[in-house]
């Protein structure tokens, strides 16, 4: 039997060991990167990497296409391969990009000295967990990512501040730790002694999506915040649960709120509108509406209410123009802020995200650094005239109208693809014995319908000329070790997010550095001695997968909830000897519904209480 104290400690989720040069990259001495891509039987092959954009691969006899970019400052970068005009994700790395929409592997090339901010260092980490909560205003379950400092399990008298920190557009809830690597870079600030002890919460910027898809919908992220469904549930359910199950300081000179791109419009925005909840407000990359006159138009007021106002952006950020128009009308109110830019970190990035968050973790809750930072604040740069305009235009080029897929239908569910020049498409499922056609429409869009088995939660993918693709339109991603599968979860299942809400939810934590995950249920508490159930990975699963493609928390989340299991606690690791008939192994079953089933009759034919 597992010691939870033991497990508890040691719950901080890190990422795959990393500075290993994986088959597909390789990062060499002069700081230059060689890519690598076997596709025996491509015309053409290239990759798109952040910091080079994108370049045609040289292809061997042997059929392996390779070339080598850079040099490349050190950092992490978002890369693809396109293979035959497909894009695709790189099959060999484990480490991948989470978004709504594009599909990208996540390049990291490692510092020799240790001195990126977001390091994995020798210091204590924090506890990173996942909780899924009832959220009224969206009709459902949401989720969320929060980061416990290294002392919250070990000081459990000690109550802290909390900073709500939101991703951008396309983004879940997942990148400003995954990519942003937030919890990293809050360890070393606190090893350093450079930031107050605080509790970081990754909300997800984009819960509509969660709700059927509208008739009109057209795809344009909203621009206008204060009555939208991530207002609503921010302050309304996600807070309440926050404050409610962790030890958390609830008022406004210690809650703060920001984030990057469309995060950072909806931080500042439900900060000011709720300066009664928030008083350190922060914008990367990003900027807000100018028509709440009960905030810009008292001036005095306002600026007595916000211990940090902070704002940066990047020169060359195709948002610098209307951020700078809005630090502009800020100086303009007479509304205090601190501003910050940067020239080099390539735009609109994740590098600029993780600089930005850096600066500011060093000043928030701390009111004499914050009064110091704001009173030295500069006045905006002039306009050249030569900033780009964000205008609608540009947003339908960045963010086109979506495609529905999967669209879950009353007889079944239709999966589409859009690839106009592809000779062939095919719909490949772990429920199918083989692949089947998939039909072109005049817009180059591909789609099939599915009607058996449709309800069960499987993986796909599609074959795009003989090449296997994740469904760009499907934010849920099958974490393998090897390529990355679409999962199609129909509503039609027991754990659907609308039946969830009539019971509690448990929290998943991750400790990959000592290959475990864990489901802790609600009633947990430190110390307390559960039930355990093992459970083991397959060849091709990470630890996440048990979690994320199997569903297994929301599983014992009805179990318990309904009363047909007493509170336990699920187990994800290698070990296979836990207590004597509570080990299940992904590998005795084919698919994923098998092993769901599998352990739905474990946990029927053993007593939890016995």
């Amino acid at each position: 039997m597992w010691k939870k104290t033991a497990i508890v400690t040691s719950m901080m989720m890190a990422l795959p060991c990393l500075g290993i040069a994986q088959p597909s990259t390789i990062c060499n001495d002069d700081g230059t990167v060689t890519f690598q891509y076997r596709a025996d039987k491509a015309q053409k092959v290239a990759v798109d990497v952040q910091f080079a954009g994108k370049h045609d691969m040289k292809r061997d006899a042997n059929g392996l296409w390779t070339i080598t970019l850079g040099p490349a400052a050190p950092d992490m970068y978002p890369y693809h391969f396109e293979v035959d005009g497909v894009s695709v994700m790189d099959d060999q790395n484990a480490q991948y990009f989470p978004n709504e929409g594009f599909k990208n592997s996540l390049l990291e090339i490692p510092s020799r000295s240790g001195s990126l901010i977001h390091d994995i260092r020798n210091v204590p980490h924090g506890i990173v967990e996942y909780i899924y909560y009832n959220s009224k205003n969206l009709g459902g379950v949401n989720q969320a990512v929060v980061y416990l400092p290294p002392s919250y399990y070990e000081q459990p008298g000690k109550r802290y501040p909390v900073f709500y920190l939101i991703s951008g557009t396309t983004d879940t809830e997942e990148v400003y730790y995954k990519v942003g690597r937030m919890n990293y870079i809050m360890d070393n600030l606190l090893a350093e002694g450079a930031a107050e002890e605080m509790i970081i919460v990754l909300p997800y910027g984009n819960p509509a999506k969660l709700l059927p898809p509208k008739a009109n919908d057209d795809g344009m992220p909203q621009l206008s915040f204060g009555n939208d469904v991530f207002s609503n549930d921010l302050t309304s359910d996600l807070m309440p649960y926050v404050e409610s199950h962790y030890r958390t300081i609830n008022d406004r000179d210690h809650r703060a709120i920001g984030g990057f791109s469309r995060g950072g419009n909806q931080g500042l925005m439900n900060g000011l509108m709720h300066l009664d909840l928030f008083s350190y407000l922060c914008s990367y990359s990003s900027f807000t509406m100018t028509n709440l006159s009960s905030v810009y138009d008292n001036a005095a007021d306002t600026n007595s209410k916000i211990h940090l106002f902070w704002l940066g952006v990047g020169t060359d950020d195709f948002l610098y123009g209307t951020a700078r128009d809005y630090m502009q009308f800020l100086d303009d109110k007479g509304i205090r802020s601190v501003k910050e830019f940067t020239t080099d970190k390539f735009g609109h990035t994740w590098m600029n995200a993780k600089y930005f968050l850096d600066k500011t973790l060093r000043l928030l809750f701390k009111p004499d650094k914050c009064e110091q930072a704001m009173r030295n604040g500069k006045p905006a740069p002039a306009a050249t005239g030569k900033e780009e305009a964000f205008t609608p235009s540009v947003m339908a080029r960045l963010f086109p109208k979506p495609i529905i897929s999967p669209e879950y239908q009353s007889n079944g569910i239709v999966f589409r693809c859009k690839a106009p020049d592809a000779k062939q498409v095919l719909f490949e499922s772990e429920l199918l014995n083989e692949p089947v056609a998939m039909v072109k429409d005049a817009d180059g869009i591909w789609s099939v319908t599915i009607k058996d088995n449709f309800t069960k939660v499987f993986k796909y993918c599609f074959v795009v000329d003989g090449i296997r693709v994740a469904d760009a339109y499907n934010m849920l991603l099958s974490p393998d070790k090897g390529f990355k599968y679409s999962i199609s979860s129909h509503p039609a299942q027991s754990y659907d997010m609308v039946a969830m809400t009539a019971v509690e939810h448990g929290r998943v934590c991750y400790d990959l550095n000592q290959h475990v995950a864990v489901y802790l249920p609600p009633t947990w508490t430190p110390g307390t001695q559960m039930f355990t159930v093992n459970l083991v990975p397959g060849a091709n699963d990470t630890w996440e997968s048990w979690f994320k493609t199997g569903g297994v928390n929301a599983i014992a989340d009805k179990l318990i909830g309904e009363g047909k299991a007493q509170p336990f606690m699920i187990v994800v690791t290698d070990n296979e000897n836990g207590p004597r008939g509570t080990t299940l192994r992904a590998d005795d079953y084919k698919t994923w519904p098998e092993r769901r089933e599998a352990l739905v009759k474990l946990l029927e034919r053993f007593n939890p209480g016995s």
